[in-house]
C-alpha cells in the first residue's frame, strides 16, 4: 500500500486576549475545515502572546516543522499588534510600508492620529506578498510557506480562501455512536488502531439527556480502510451488547 501524501499546516493564535480568556478563538475549527477540504492537515496549533521572542521563536520552528504556517491575530492599528515585524525578524528582513496597503488605508479619510494609527497596518516584510482581504479593508501577506492574517473572524475569513494551497490526499472521516462508557470498550479500541495503523481512531465521550456515550471517529485517506474499520467497531459495539448509533457526516 502506498504512503498518503500527507500536507502539514500549524497555525498560530497571537493574542494576550485569548489567553486571559478576554476573548474565545473562533478561527482555528474554520481554518481546519478549510484546509482539510484542500488536502491540507493542520497537526499543531498553539496559543501565543503578544511577545517578540514567543512569536519569533514559534514562527521558526513551525516553519521548518510543516508545510504550511498561518498565524493570526496581531496586525491591527495599536501597539500590542507586533506580528509583522516579529514575521520580519524571524525571516531577517527589515519592515516596509507596502503602497498597495497604504493606498487601500489612505482612501478612507480620517483625523491625523487615527490615520497614522491606521497606516501601521501597512507594514509588511521586505518581500512578502499581499493576501486578499475581501472585505476591501487592509490585507494580511506571506512569507514562504508563512500566511499572516487578522485575527477578527470575518476578516480571517475572507483572507484564508484568497491563499493557494497546495494540497495532499484528503481526509475522510466517519463516525458512530457506542451508548456506553469509553472503558467498556477502550482495550479493544486499542488493539483494532495497532492493526490499522493507517487510519486514526478517537473517542469522544458525550453525556446529553442522560445518557452517556461516546462518539467513535475514524479518519484517513482511504475510504475504504475508513469504512471497514467503522464496520468493525460497529461490530465491537454490538458484541458488548448494544446497537450502535448512526452519526449525521
Amino acid at each position: 500500500m502506498d504512503s498518503p501524501n500527507v500536507v502539514s499546516a500549524c497555525v498560530l493564535i497571537i493574542g494576550n486576549e485569548i489567553l486571559s480568556g478576554r476573548t474565545q478563538d473562533l478561527n482555528l475549527q474554520y481554518i481546519a475545515q478549510t484546509l482539510g477540504e484542500q488536502g491540507v492537515t493542520v497537526q499543531e496549533a498553539r496559543v501565543i502572546p503578544d511577545d517578540h521572542d514567543v512569536i519569533v521563536d514559534a514562527v521558526n520552528y513551525a516553519r521548518a516543522s510543516y508545510d504550511y504556517v498561518l498565524t493570526t491575530g496581531g496586525i491591527g492599528p495599536t501597539h500590542d499588534d507586533i506580528t509583522a515585524e516579529c514575521i520580519a525578524k524571524a525571516f531577517g528582513v527589515p519592515l516596509v510600508n507596502d503602497p498597495e496597503i497604504e493606498q487601500r488605508i489612505r482612501a478612507r479619510e480620517a483625523p491625523p492620529d487615527v490615520m497614522k494609527s491606521r497606516l501601521l497596518m501597512a507594514r509588511v516584510p521586505e518581500g512578502a506578498s499581499l493576501i486578499e482581504n475581501s472585505t476591501g479593508g487592509p490585507q494580511g501577506f506571506s512569507m514562504a510557506n508563512v500566511h499572516v492574517m487578522a485575527g477578527i473572524p470575518a476578516v480571517l475569513q475572507a483572507m484564508l480562501p484568497n491563499i493557494e494551497f497546495s494540497g495532499g490526499d484528503t481526509v475522510k472521516s466517519r463516525s458512530v455512536r457506542a451508548f456506553m462508557g469509553e472503558s467498556e470498550i477502550a482495550t479493544q479500541l486499542g488493539e483494532l488502531q495497532a492493526r490499522m495503523p493507517s487510519v486514526d481512531i478517537g473517542s469522544y465521550p458525550f453525556h446529553r439527556e442522560g445518557i452517556y456515550g461516546t462518539t467513535l471517529v475514524v479518519r484517513g485517506t482511504q475510504l475504504q480502510e475508513v469504512e471497514s474499520t467503522v464496520e468493525e467497531i460497529r461490530g465491537l459495539i454490538r458484541s458488548r451488547g448494544s446497537e450502535p448509533g448512526e452519526v449525521d457526516e
